[in-house]
């Protein structure tokens, strides 16, 4: 995003930070009690080229991002789904979580805030809707297992299902 974005966008992306690391991330932590995040950033920078865990060390460092033990899992749904950490980004992965049958609270929440304050992407998140719904369901990856594998072989892998009917 522009540095010298008008106002109500930066509110807009204020708010939308504001609802899902500092609401929605606590609260998660509490209801889902997720599996911590098992390997440390030097642990990451020994894993093979290639693979998610490598991948995700370099996501992290180039948006200067911190591996934070609970929200691993999301970051690795931006690199396999090439989503970025914008606004857009943001609302474009969970429009795919919920073209993908992933109903959640935050799933729910984010695609509705998308909605109601950025219709400049509305059509870009139509077409997130419509690949989540196409493509494998990843809702239950084993997300850990999958950190030692080639990131390009599961993002074919999800994209594969792209071209049948839903």
């Amino acid at each position: 995003m522009n540095k010298r974005s008008p106002f109500p966008v930066r509110l807009r992306s204020t708010v939308l930070v504001f609802l899902t690391h500092n609401m929605a991330l606590p609260v998660l932590k509490l209801v889902r009690r997720p599996q911590p995040f098992p390997y440390s950033k030097e642990e990451l920078q020994a894993f093979p080229e290639h693979t998610i865990g490598k991948e995700l060390l370099a996501f992290l460092e180039q948006r200067n991002l911190q591996l934070l033990p609970h929200y691993a899992k999301h970051d690795i749904k931006h690199i396999l789904l090439e989503y970025d950490t914008t606004d857009e980004g943001e609302v474009c992965l969970q429009c795919f979580m919920l073209g993908n049958r992933h109903l959640s609270f935050p799933v729910l929440a984010t695609v509705l805030y998308g909605i109601l304050t950025m219709p400049e992407y509305w059509s870009r998140f139509r077409k997130a809707f419509a690949r989540g719904r196409r493509s494998m369901p990843i809702a239950n990856l084993d997300w850990m297992g999958i950190l030692k594998d080639d990131t390009r072989i599961l993002i074919n892998k999800i994209n594969s299902h792209e071209n049948t009917p839903a």
